[in-house]
């Protein structure tokens, strides 16, 4: 088990960089996370899980990831996109109704 484990698809920052290993994601949160932040809830799980993929089987690196992209974009807000496709879920059309 190794920190130089790499993730399947890089992870992509807001500032153009990209992290391809488990060393790279834990010295770029180190280095923009500031000490007041650290103590956050996605903060706190995006370096367990890392360490957690660092130190275990290969298959916490799935987690490891979400929860780092997590981190990243802690401060962003999800949008509610209302020019999104709409769904037939429920508008099946039915023989009796033709």
């Amino acid at each position: 088990m190794s920190w130089l484990r790499e993730f399947d698809e890089p992870i992509q920052t807001p500032d153009g960089k990209q992290l391809r290993t488990l060393r790279e994601a834990v010295a770029y949160l180190a280095k923009t996370v500031p000490k007041s932040e650290r103590d956050m809830p996605a903060v706190t799980t995006a370096a367990e899980m890392l360490t957690n993929a660092a130190e275990r089987a290969i298959a916490w690196m799935f987690f490891a990831r979400a929860a780092t992209l997590k981190a990243i974009h802690r401060h962003e807000v999800r949008e509610f996109n209302p020019d999104a496709k709409e769904h037939h879920w429920g508008k099946r059309k039915l023989k009796r109704d033709e």
